[in-house]
């Protein structure tokens, strides 16, 4: 087993994620088989209790793992199939030891953090290194070890000892990569290593060694700068690569090989047979794609978590690999869900009128998942805009429950119609709490093939997606919602719980209890995200224009255009998707 380890210095935030990640697609395209482990070292056991403001997104895994959103970089970089035991926290280890410690597992010796802390995170890593992720048989040949945080923190430490013990211990198996920054001075004008050279001093101090540097910069490294780090770092100027701003994230693998950064770490990991130019032919081609992409497409996501970037990472990726399949540019306008409130409106009319113009101006609209009060009312709303104004309308968890909730208020006029989360009193509860908290991937069986959910997942009998949630549709409201024109045309395996819900006059109206964004890939995007971005792109919406008091006053006219097949095993479109043509080549990667 050979080991890459990748750390971080000078500032968080620096795309330790997406480096780790195309270190990845890089090795794998040498015709290495890789796995993950990430290190967070918060005294969280996970990351189920954090807040996305301050940690950004709770990634979910199909063993019902709530997860750092780096997890979630690993398996859309890898296609790989994660669990929990990749993710590792100082809460884990230290829960671990000290239940050993309850159970007299250290026969009374006292319990230190060297060496039974230390030792807990390296048995560990050598435990999980060697189960595959690829659902293939026999352990993979590369684990590549992420560190959360920055060198210097204090609660980093117990976790750089321990891989520094490690690396003594691996010895010729065993890379460290650098993540560092080289800023430009403004004033000055030039790119400044102080920044790495103190942050390579630091990890030097506590027993790590570089063998490779991964400098981000805004422009490429030049010369004299690489010969400088090499002189003050210890570090090869073959070993230290920029990784420079690129037109989207995909490029970065490229970047990679181009400063021949395989050879490095092959080299340092004592494969040098291995390296072979790397086979990076289908992914550039989505990379490239999106490059030459002009025909926009317009989303409005509607959520409580807007300004921060990270909240809704899954959310913006799994659009964007939409997007690309259907030879559209994305352009997100991120509407901040308590803007569209009519408290806002009279609090603050230029927020409020700045809210409703770009989510009026979007081909589409799309309210994430969620938990809490906040912003519900606004998501309400939006909504109401899309169903009334037949706009392109994609709810996940939160966003098929305000759907639901809007439609009994607009349509079957129960005015105090709310979710038993926001109002454990109300009259009509649409929503009640489920006996358990639903987390991990999750059958969902359609009730018909004639709706355009089936359609877009290739007219399969059932479909496995993760869920993250406690509400559920109210049982005892189905045949009233129902009977007014709303469809649940996907349910669990005994039919008592609704998974999806559409509206089937409507364009492209789509609720669904589960996340589908978790589980999309570059060149196979998710069907559902697939559908609302062709819909959004079919130019046959009536925004703004037709208001619908009652569907049961509705002609129910055909869908307008026809629905593709988008199978799940092939990522390809077999015909038009609303109106629109898909090349099945574009999703074939």
């Amino acid at each position: 087993m050979k080991y890459v380890v990748v750390t971080s210095g000078v500032v968080s935030e620096l795309g330790n994620g997406v480096a780790a990640s195309s270190i990845g697609v890089v090795l794998k395209a040498c015709g290495l088989r890789v796995t993950f482990i990430k290190i967070d070292p918060y005294l969280n056991t996970d990351a189920g209790t954090m807040s996305p403001d301050e940690h950004g997104e709770i990634f979910v895994l199909d063993d019902g793992s709530e997860v750092d959103m780096d997890l979630g970089n690993y398996g859309r970089f890898l296609d790989a199939e994660l669990t929990g035991d990749n993710h590792m926290t100082a809460g884990k280890i230290y829960q671990y030891v000290i239940d050993k410690e309850r159970r007299g597992d250290y026969l009374g010796k006292t319990v230190q953090i060297v060496p039974h802390i230390t030792n807990e995170i390296q048995e560990w890593i050598e435990r999980i290194a060697i189960i595959p992720v690829d659902g293939r048989e026999g352990p993979p040949d590369v684990c590549i070890i992420e560190l959360g945080g920055t060198i210097g923190d204090i609660e980093s430490r117990p976790f750089i000892e321990a891989l520094s013990q490690f690396s003594y211990r691996a010895d010729n198996t065993f890379c460290s990569v650098h993540v560092s920054l080289v800023p430009v001075i403004d004033i000055v004008g030039e790119q400044k290593t102080k920044p790495t050279q103190f942050s390579v001093q630091s990890l030097r101090e506590l027993g790590l060694t570089p063998n490779l540097l991964a400098c981000r910069s805004a422009a490429p490294l030049n010369k004299k700068v690489k010969e400088k780090l090499s002189q003050f770092c210890h570090v090869p100027v073959d070993c230290i690569v920029g990784l420079s701003n690129v037109p989207n994230i995909w490029h970065v693998p490229s970047l990679l090989i181009g400063q021949k950064a395989h050879e490095a770490i092959l080299g340092v990991l004592g494969l040098p047979c291995l390296t072979v130019e790397p086979k990076l032919d289908a992914w550039m081609d989505i990379a490239r794609t999106y490059d030459q992409l002009h025909a926009p497409v317009r989303i409005a996501v509607v959520g409580k978590d807007t300004n921060v970037s990270n909240a809704y990472r899954s959310i913006h990726e799994a659009i964007l690999h939409a997007s690309v399949a259907c030879q559209r540019r994305l352009v997100v306008d991120w509407v901040p869900a308590s803007d569209l409130d009519e408290e806002t409106a009279n609090q603050s009319p230029d927020l409020h009128e700045k809210a409703w113009s770009l989510l009026k101006g979007a081909d589409g609209v799309l309210v994430p998942g969620g938990f809490g009060h906040g912003g519900v009312g606004g998501k309400i709303l939006a909504a109401k805009y899309a169903r009334e104004n037949n706009v392109p309308y994609l709810g996940i968890g939160l966003g098929m429950h305000v759907a639901v909730i809007e439609f009994a208020r607009s349509v079957l006029g129960l005015k105090d119609a709310n979710s038993a989360e926001f109002d454990a009193g109300t009259r009509y509860p649409c929503l009640i709490q489920m006996p358990e908290m639903c987390v991990g991937s999750r059958r969902t069986f359609f009730r018909t093939m004639d709706c355009k959910s089936a359609k877009l997942y290739g007219n399969v009998r059932y479909v496995d997606e993760r869920r993250r949630h406690q509400y559920e549709v109210n049982p005892d409201m189905v045949g009233e919602l129902e009977s007014a024109g709303a469809k649940f045309v996907g349910t669990d395996e005994a039919g008592d719980r609704m998974e999806i819900l559409e509206l089937p006059w409507h364009q492209y109206f789509v609720g669904v209890q589960f996340h589908p964004e978790f589980k999309s890939r570059p060149g196979k995007p998710s069907p559902l995200f697939t559908g609302l971005i062709a819909a959004a792109s079919s130019g046959q919406r009536n925004g703004g224009g037709m208001t619908q008091q009652s569907p049961s006053n509705l002609e129910k006219r055909p869908i307008p255009a026809k629905v593709a097949s988008a199978s799940t095993t092939s990522g390809g479109l077999e015909d038009e998707l609303l109106g629109l043509h898909v090349s099945g080549a574009a999703l074939a990667h």
